[in-house]
């Protein structure tokens, strides 16, 4: 049987770049059928950056243009062509703090994804563990997500929970919700690469296994 070869993966992203870690070693374990074909930054000093050329990957700057939380249509045109070039099957986000707008999403259509530090749809945005600590729920969490036009609004594909604590600070409270982002965001990708998982309006739901029969799980 021939093998498949693994799918290209494009990273965005705009800082340390911990959950970009998190996906290229799960792709070197073998966890993750994929390879990253090319890592992205609209910061030209990203940590990011440097951890990908740090593994021998294809890392590149490139100018976000001249507004502050979104890419300009120069900028977005540029994004897409490098991704192109680099022949991407998915766009993975990794700490990428910009909106995507329609332009790009059309490029690459239920192929980008995200990772959001709480239980969505509570708490978009940003610093989500400071409002989750400051609204005062018992938990919080992590959400995997296709992204869409609207703000941390997209097709849930797998979620996981974190108990705050009565002594959590936003730092303390951030640091165990990135290090549950670091087991569930390769594994979410990983399923909707291999086809594990199926959108049905705004709901994912697992594909059944084939050939499996009853005691399919």
């Amino acid at each position: 049987m021939t093998a498949i070869p693994p799918f290209r993966l494009g990273v965005l992203g705009s800082g340390k770049g911990s959950n970009f870690v998190a996906i290229a070693e799960a792709c070197a374990a073998g966890r993750l059928p994929a390879q990253v074909a090319l890592v992205v930054s609209d910061v030209p000093d990203a940590g990011i950056l440097a951890r990908a050329t740090e593994r021998g990957l294809a890392a590149k700057f490139v100018p976000p243009g001249k507004f502050r939380t979104k890419l300009d249509e120069a900028a977005e045109a540029a994004y897409v062509a490098e991704l192109r070039a680099a022949r991407v099957d998915l766009v993975v986000l990794a700490g990428f703090m910009r909106i995507l707008k329609g332009g790009f999403l059309g490029a690459f259509p239920q192929r980008v994804v995200n990772v959001h530090p709480s239980l969505l749809p509570a708490f978009p945005g940003l610093e989500a563990w400071r409002q989750a600590l400051e609204y005062g729920v018992k938990y919080t969490g992590v959400t995997v997500h296709l992204v869409d036009a609207g703000v941390d609004s997209g097709p849930i594909l797998a979620q996981a929970t974190v108990t705050v604590r009565d002594d959590d600070t936003p730092e303390s409270l951030h640091v165990r919700i990135q290090q549950a982002e670091h087991d569930v965001y390769p594994a979410a990708v990983g399923a909707w690469l291999r086809g594990e998982l199926e959108v049905q309006g705004r709901r994912v739901v697992r594909t059944p296994v084939a050939g499996g029969g009853a005691d399919a799980a």
